[in-house]
């Protein structure tokens, strides 16, 4: 077909064909949809900019928090929580006041003090630091939280999960001498790809941004931190793009973008390195010598907003989250009150299995609620009635139509410790 002119572009038919299935798709996957649909979380004027979990959704949200929360530990994370609220004067003296007012939430007291919500998790993390003296041998010191954070977004650039003013970072900053930045580095980066690789995600672009024309600190700094991060990546033999002038204000970052099932790209994780919070916190530790000696400040987050992590899933997924991840993964189903004992048997055998389940005894025909939790996307189905209820079987239905016979328990639950564990490798 001749290309016909859209707009002011040139585009023939297969490519506008091909574009119209591609904006299709995306509203088929559309996360916002798809979150009240299977009753995981709604938005709503009283609260612009925020979510409201509901119990489904904060599984959801959980299942990551104990992910990270045991990753964490292994790599030797020290978990820690700061406050919300804090005064004016902490963010003057980390550059936020100057750099980043215009997305903060303020607020002033009856004695005209005021404070501020705290947009970003690091300066919190610079006071625990700063309690009592640090010796090179608590170095690397690494302090991970789940921070909540408020920043005001003009409400016109707010979508759903994606962009709000109020979400949780698993955030972590790392203190640290220079020698040991390099190293620091390299593992944070292997931390952040085996995380995306776990929860499915394997074509994974990362962007150094470097130094913007509005910054802190020496060039020489500059230069050592750029090239430690560039370093870092070479020797894990990745590669990169360069974001020239797209750094923080206080250091150059690591950014890295995943591509999701139909090929658009989400950035989540960062990777921060920074010598002028340390320095303009008056931070120190005593080095081998006994001499004190200034730290390295890693800023670091892995999933980056959970809200915006769990919204990157759902449109990927299209809302059929795999079995180990689906926080509702069985519902029991029977066909008539006369099973509700069976049924609530099995239930608690499954729940002590570590399975996530729930029952449905309500008076509804089997066939409507096979339909109502199909369309709610729940991975398997147990169907119960009298054959099941007198030979203690149970028949299963899968999210993909496929039917089992009647099995017994043992089978069953070995069954569905299978398909779970399968639905993770692939």
């Amino acid at each position: 077909a001749l290309p016909r002119v859209y707009g002011t572009c040139w585009i023939s038919e297969q490519e506008l064909k091909e574009h119209v299935q591609r904006q299709e798709e995306a509203q088929r996957r559309d996360h916002r949809r798809l979150g009240v649909e299977l009753d995981y979380f709604h938005i709503q004027e009283a609260a612009v900019g925020s979510v409201f979990w509901h119990p489904r959704g904060w599984k959801l949200f959980q299942q990551l928090v104990g992910y990270m929360r045991d990753e964490q530990d292994k790599a030797g994370y020290l978990e820690v929580n700061t406050p919300d609220v804090m005064d004016r004067s902490l963010w003057e003296t980390s550059g936020h006041w100057k750099n980043y007012r215009q997305h903060m939430f303020t607020c002033t007291t009856e004695d005209e003090a005021v404070y501020a919500l705290k947009p970003m998790n690091c300066p919190g993390a610079v006071l625990l630091f700063k309690q009592g003296q640090k010796s090179f041998r608590q170095l690397p010191l690494r302090l991970a939280e789940f921070g909540k954070v408020h920043r005001y977004e003009p409400s016109g650039t707010l979508h759903g999960l994606l962009r709000v003013r109020h979400f949780t970072q698993d955030d972590a900053h790392i203190f640290c001498s220079r020698e040991q930045i390099l190293d620091e580095c390299r593992k944070i980066v292997s931390f952040v790809l085996s995380t995306y690789r776990y929860f499915g995600f394997d074509r994974i672009k990362i962007k150094l941004s470097t130094r913007p024309d509005q910054r802190m600190g020496s060039e020489s700094d500059w230069d050592f931190l750029e090239s430690t991060l560039s370093l870092a990546l070479a020797s894990l033999k990745l590669d990169y793009h360069i974001q020239a002038g797209e750094g923080a204000f206080y250091g150059p970052k690591l950014e890295f973008a995943l591509k999701d099932a139909i090929g658009r790209e989400w950035q989540c994780g960062t990777l921060q390195v920074d010598l002028n919070l340390p320095e303009s916190f008056d931070l120190n530790y005593i080095n081998s010598e006994g001499n004190k000696e200034r730290p390295v400040m890693l800023h670091r987050a892995l999933f980056g907003s959970l809200e915006r992590f769990i919204g990157i899933l759902l449109e990927h997924h299209a809302g059929r989250l795999p079995a180990w991840l689906s926080p509702l993964q069985i519902v029991v189903l029977s066909i008539a009150d006369r099973h509700a004992d069976y049924v609530i048997e099995l239930v608690e055998c499954l729940k002590v299995n570590g399975l996530r389940v729930e029952h449905d005894l309500s008076s509804d025909t089997i066939s409507n609620k096979i339909r109502k939790h199909s369309l709610q996307k729940v991975p398997f189905l147990l169907i119960v009635g009298d054959r099941e209820c007198a030979e203690r079987t149970v028949s299963i239905r899968c999210r993909s139509g496929e039917k089992s016979e009647a099995l017994k328990l043992d089978k069953a639950f070995e069954y569905l410790a299978e398909q779970i564990a399968d639905s993770h490798s692939k």
